[in-house]
């Protein structure tokens, strides 16, 4: 009988863990965001995780932040959540124009992380968006669950 018990709750601790893991962000491109503006259904605001690959407090927000049940929810809820690489080299277009990478030496800056964070450079930060494409504000520097969450909240009333 014990050996039963103790089989079932395996069976419900992987249950329940693979059921929690499989809640992720809905994260969208530059790309997508721009062809649901042309095609007028941006019902949403958006959240802007502006980030880059070297950034420790990026990955720290990744690993920490994003990955909440309760931050996942809300943002799924509320926002359009997208992910955006600051030297992204790839050239993108947003609310009709478009925005290039520009090298400084050895590294460089995608123009659209330059006009997000309205020349601040500062990793990570976040840009919340209106629908039609304003910033409502840019939060600079990490970010936990609670932090996070307190922002968007204030955001989405």
């Amino acid at each position: 009988m014990s050996k039963y018990w103790f089989f079932g709750l395996i069976v419900l601790y992987y249950t329940c863990k693979n059921s929690s893991e499989s809640a992720q962000i809905d994260w969208k491109s530059i790309a997508d965001i721009e062809k649901m503006r042309v095609a007028n259904t941006l019902d949403k605001p958006l959240m802007i995780d502006v980030y880059t690959d070297w950034c420790k407090w990026c990955k720290v927000m990744d690993k920490q932040t994003f990955p909440d049940p309760a931050v996942i929810a809300y943002i799924n809820e509320h926002f359009y959540a997208v992910k955006f690489d600051a030297e992204q080299k790839e050239p993108v277009v947003l609310g009709g124009q478009s925005f290039a990478y520009q090298s400084n030496g050895r590294s460089g800056t995608n123009m659209l992380a330059y006009s997000l964070l309205q020349g601040e450079l500062s990793f990570p930060s976040i840009v919340y968006m209106s629908k039609d494409l304003k910033i409502l504000r840019i939060a600079p520097g990490y970010k936990t669950p609670e932090q996070l969450m307190g922002e968007m909240q204030d955001i989405a009333r």
